[in-house]
């Protein structure tokens, strides 16, 4: 799983699309605005039609597993904008996933949700399963709940021997000061400390280090370049990689902010990933693909427990 990032969730991101929210709340960023506005001469078009510009939504599909990967190398020619059948059954999978009406049509709500900004990782890798795909979760002898929470494919973890891991900043980008950064990354790993085997420690050597977090912009050597202000935010890799970027190219903040992004509600979710989850389906969930700008969204969901807990087999 070490070759595809968040990918496998939050591979490689795509240029001209943007993420999704956490929360459906009403600030938006310029950026997201004009990312979005591609999308508007495509509202309404359904099976059967040809229309330019529909490449666009079957790269950002492909990207994030919805179409098989002969969709994902196109240029946007010929029968690459033609409304087949497998765009409208990953429009449904989509629209599924993403708690909307399952028309398989491009309808304003859906094609607002696919601009949004969102995490690197696809949500769907090697057609494994949708993000909505139910699993039961015992709690004790006589009471259980469906979660949908989800893994990498072949659900890689870190090894027993590995519950203390160790992380460190990668000289990339200086985006916030250094001390912050030290700080909310601190806690973010507390956050799962707290419902995990795991216990979470800063190194000053970061090439030893299990978990490797820093900033970057655009391609920066791990086969998933980020795609500018407005797009993907981060994206990190599944055990036992431990590589975890952010893009340096979003307006950042340490506390809530209009039209910035919190970076421990980020992190949260990125750290996620690196202990092996994959996206929920969930929209409260800390794995949900999607964030807004201004929200702080740092607090673990009972799926995010779940989820953690049923990777490593705790009881």
């Amino acid at each position: 799983m070490a070759s595809k990032p968040c990918s496998t969730l939050f591979t490689s991101p795509l240029i001209h699309l943007v993420m999704l929210l956490l929360l459906p709340l009403s600030i938006h960023s310029h950026s997201t605005q004009q990312h979005q506005e591609p999308f508007k001469s495509l509202e309404g078009c359904h099976k059967g039609q040809t229309l330019k510009g529909l490449h666009t939504i079957k790269q950002y599909l492909g990207k994030f597993g919805y179409l098989p990967h002969h969709h994902r190398n196109k240029t946007g020619s010929g029968d690459d904008d033609m409304f087949d059948d497998s765009l409208e059954s990953a429009i449904k999978t989509y629209q599924l996933n993403y708690h909307l009406n399952v028309t398989g049509i491009l309808d304003g709500k859906t094609l607002q949700d696919m601009a949004l900004p969102r995490c690197g990782v696809p949500d769907i890798v090697d057609g494994n399963s949708s993000m909505r795909s139910g699993k039961k979760r015992h709690l004790g002898s006589m009471h259980h709940t469906v979660a949908h929470f989800r893994f990498f494919p072949s659900n890689p973890r870190w090894p027993p021997s590995k519950r203390q891991l160790t992380y460190g900043f990668l000289p990339g980008v200086q985006v916030i000061g250094a001390q912050d950064l030290r700080s909310i990354c601190r806690s973010a790993f507390d956050r799962w400390a707290r419902v995990s085997h795991f216990t979470f420690q800063e190194t000053q050597d970061v090439n030893t280090a299990d978990l490797k977090i820093g900033f970057y912009r655009g391609n920066h050597g791990d086969t998933a370049p980020f795609d500018g202000s407005g797009g993907i935010l981060a994206h990190a890799f599944a055990p036992t990689d431990g590589r975890f970027h952010f893009d340096a190219d979003e307006r950042w903040a340490t506390n809530p902010v209009a039209g910035a992004f919190d970076v421990e509600s980020i992190a949260v979710h990125e750290i996620g990933h690196l202990l092996g989850l994959g996206h929920s389906s969930v929209r409260e969930a800390i794995m949900f693909p999607t964030i807004s700008p201004g929200v702080k969204k740092v607090n673990l969901h009972g799926d995010d427990v779940q989820g953690i807990q049923t990777l490593y087999n705790m009881p």
